[in-house]
């Protein structure tokens, strides 16, 4: 399962759980919504610190990913861009 998905059903799970808290007091619905989602908020920074942090190092490397992929391209596309095998001499079908 991804970090992300870990975390986003996590955040889902915390908000439900303060807010099935906050349904037992009277007072307005939107205040408990309200209520619940500062509390679930506050609880995650503390509750799920490691999910997050797995979640950013997984973003970091996607990120990280894509701009290596983007200066290969950019570079093939202004021609700077070398095949890196060179035949080897010892090879029957390599030419001489």
């Amino acid at each position: 399962m991804s970090a992300a998905l870990k975390y986003t059903l996590g955040r889902i799970g915390l908000f439900i759980a303060v807010l099935a808290g906050l349904w037992l007091i009277d007072m307005n619905v939107f205040l408990k919504l309200m209520l619940a989602l500062v509390f679930s908020a506050a609880l995650s920074f503390f509750l799920l610190r490691g999910w997050r942090d797995e979640m950013a190092g997984e973003i970091a490397e996607a990120a990280e990913r894509r701009r290596t992929e983007k200066e290969r391209l950019r570079s093939a596309l202004a021609g700077e861009d070398h095949p890196t095998q060179t035949p080897d001499p010892q090879t029957p079908d390599s030419p001489r």
